[in-house]
């Protein structure tokens, strides 16, 4: 794997580490918690970041309140490689936490909120821009940033804007989602499918003292989610090769956490939560309605459609139940194989001097969202496993890290496609998505 075009840029990145951590402490001490996720002051920071470095950049908004930025820096080539990243985080309670949740360093350590989740991935971004610029370097591919905003409540504001307002066009895009576990590293090469359905139970109603005069809508619901559950375990997929070499490797990532049987089990077969139920308002009433909201996930392949059809045809039997909402969307996934995913592992791999494993995510965010436009994505990112926790920390070594892999990546990717002479389009990302208009579809986001 060559390096020598990017040469300049790692040395320089190697030579201001500090400089990396400053800008993640910078843009900790922007509070951009979502809710209610205003982003406004950081967005002109990272603007005016950008516009120091010569670049030009443009605001996509329609919530004044969170815009979204995109910045280009050109390259030598026609590929283009999106590096994309969200600026706002989840929220948190100043209270709970050790160390300032605006940001903090002690040792090597990195705290704040988003630190890991995501604005320590943006600022190694935010390194690379510099870097090129600074050396006079030219990178392979033409780098253009996006920071959207409203990405924690899978907003509108944030990448549907992007999406809709700006003609948005790459040969590959890396998100900077924290993609490590325990220890182990990894780029997420695919996402799951989900349905989320809303269940309602009609009873009859009668006084507590007299229940066998009534109908439980409680019972009846709880036997309905049982009987959803035990027919989609028995559901059995057969996978694309492509699909299966994700599954496997996967399964292989996931195990020493979750156990063998279970990290088989979560891509295998469909996985069921009972994430929301309501049913009755006083003790000595037996409850004529109950509600409840299913989460089901299916791995990227699967036909999402008929797992739906299954679905229905077992509730079709239950006449006191029925489906009172749904929204469904399908997996996608990357060739793990592919150019992307061969330049992503290839230099994490060398800059880590470790495994990079090919794996799934196990729900879906962004990456979906770009792929499902035919822009092929992953997701890599250094951290730690404290993403939305209290006293969340990144580390200098993550933020180095990250940083020189993303220099180094518009070179390694146009070398991979060039040896490959691909082009991609919408059939290289697997299946598109697809979301039914009965309700929106919330965010999917479970790393």
């Amino acid at each position: 794997m060559s390096t020598s075009d990017t040469t300049p840029v790692v040395t320089y990145l190697r030579d201001h580490r500090e400089d990396i951590v400053d800008l993640a402490l910078t843009l900790l001490g922007h509070d951009t918690q979502n809710p209610p996720g205003d982003t406004r002051d950081v967005v002109t920071w990272v603007e005016s970041f950008f516009s120091d470095l010569g670049l030009e950049t443009e605001r996509v908004v329609s919530d004044p309140n969170k815009p979204n930025i995109v910045a280009t820096l050109s390259g030598k080539s026609d590929r283009v490689l999106l590096l994309q990243g969200h600026l706002d985080t989840v929220p948190f309670d100043e209270e709970e936490w050790t160390y300032d949740p605006l940001g903090e360093r002690d040792g090597d350590r990195i705290y704040g909120r988003g630190a890991t989740d995501m604005k320590g991935a943006v600022a190694s971004m935010l390194a690379v821009a510099k870097a090129y610029t600074e050396t006079n370097t030219v990178p392979a591919a033409t780098l253009v940033f996006a920071f959207v905003s409203d990405e924690e409540v899978a907003g509108e504001a944030g990448l549907p804007t992007l999406l809709d307002q700006y003609s948005l066009s790459a040969d590959a895009c890396v998100i900077g989602e924290t993609t490590c576990e325990n220890g182990a590293h990894s780029v997420t090469v695919a996402d799951r499918g989900s349905i989320w359905v809303s269940l309602r139970a009609t009873g009859r109603a009668a006084h507590g003292s007299r229940p066998m005069l009534g109908t439980n809508a409680i019972r009846l619901l709880w036997d309905a989610v049982d009987d959803v559950e035990a027919s989609l375990r028995e559901l059995q997929f057969d996978f694309d090769p492509v699909v299966q070499a994700i599954v496997d490797e996967s399964v292989e990532y996931y195990e020493p956490v979750f156990g063998s049987d279970t990290a088989r089990a979560l891509f295998d077969r469909p996985s069921v939560n009972l994430g929301v139920v309501s049913g009755g308002d006083r003790v000595n009433v037996v409850p004529d309605v109950a509600e409840a909201e299913l989460d089901i996930r299916l791995t990227a392949g699967v036909d999402t459609l008929q797992v739906l059809d299954t679905l229905r045809d077992v509730l079709d039997g239950l006449d006191a139940v029925e489906i009172s909402d749904v929204s469904w969307s399908i997996g996608t996934y990357e060739d793990p194989d592919g150019p992307l995913a061969n330049a992503v592992s290839g230099v994490a791999s060398e800059v880590t001097g470790a495994r990079v494993y090919r794996r799934s995510a196990t729900g879906g965010g962004d990456a979906k969202r770009l792929r499902n436009t035919g822009i092929p994505t992953v997701e890599f990112g250094l951290g730690t496993d404290r993403v939305h926790a209290v006293d969340e920390f990144t580390t200098d070594d993550a933020l180095a890290h990250n940083a020189e892999v993303y220099a180094r990546l518009p070179s390694e990717l146009v070398r991979e496609l060039d040896a490959g002479n691909e082009t991609f389009d919408s059939t290289d990302v697997g299946i598109l998505g697809t979301i039914i208009p009965l309700s929106s579809e919330g965010s999917e986001d479970s790393r």
